[in-house]
């Protein structure tokens, strides 16, 4: 094989090679779906600690990573079963906060149906607010929660969503179950002020500025490539499919 030969076929063996989009660091999005320039942090008043599961972690759209880029001091940690994590018993233990869990059901308060005075009367004056929150499906949630002990025992809070979900891009198991970064917004609307944080302010909507521009840019995306019928340029030769 001479060179001429050679250089031929190394620039067909590196057209058929596999090329991958590049990926930001910190929102893991591709260059078009990279929402960092939109991300203004705020403090909360409150400490939230998101739990979320390896399987969600995976995902590029995890609204949860998205939440803790977005506020301040708060915590993502990975993991499935959180009964022995140094880390979350740490803060389940800190004696400067009152730790809570954010999740539905029979033995939560409902935030929604509980009026202002009783609100401010729900958490201890002389402790700071910690909010545990699960991000994942809802089945993994549940299972999340059923393997921790540790997260047993928390006190539980919730609430009744005001409108439908607006995550557009992703399938909601019913339209008013909302994604982790919605649940955290409306949270802070319904408590922020008992822990000292000005909702009229409306720094919190900084939330969901951030998450309305991911999904607009998602279903931009996908209707240029619907319409377009854009080949995904990734893929080896031989193997493309309309994305």
């Amino acid at each position: 094989m001479n060179l001429q030969q050679y250089q031929i076929k190394k620039a067909k063996q590196l057209s058929e090679t596999p090329k991958y989009r590049i990926l930001c660091e910190t929102c893991h999005q591709p260059d078009f779906g990279c929402y960092c320039s939109q991300v203004q942090r705020f403090d909360a008043k409150i400490n939230f600690v998101i739990l979320i599961h390896p399987v969600e972690a995976k995902r590029r759209i995890a609204t949860g990573r998205m939440s803790h880029l977005i506020l301040k001091d708060s915590h993502l940690i990975k993991g499935q079963n959180y009964t022995n994590d140094r880390s979350v018993n740490d803060l389940i233990n800190d004696p400067e906060y009152h730790s809570v869990i954010l999740y539905p059901g029979n033995n939560s308060k409902n935030l929604s149906l509980t009026f202002e005075k009783e609100k401010a009367e729900l958490f201890p004056k002389n402790k700071k607010l910690r909010i545990f929150v699960i991000d994942g499906t809802w089945a993994t949630a549940k299972k999340m929660l059923r393997q921790s002990e540790n997260l047993k025992s928390l006190p539980r809070i919730c609430f009744n969503p005001e409108k439908p979900s607006t995550f557009r891009v992703r399938k909601q198991p019913k339209p008013n179950c909302y994604s982790t970064i919605e649940a955290i917004h409306h949270t802070i609307e319904l408590i922020g002020e008992t822990q000292g944080f000005n909702t009229q302010n409306r720094e919190h909507d900084k939330l969901l500025k951030v998450f309305d521009y991911m999904v607009e840019r998602q279903l931009t995306f996908i209707r240029e490539t619907n319409s377009n019928l854009r080949i995904a340029s990734y893929r080896r030769e031989g193997q493309k499919k309309v994305i």
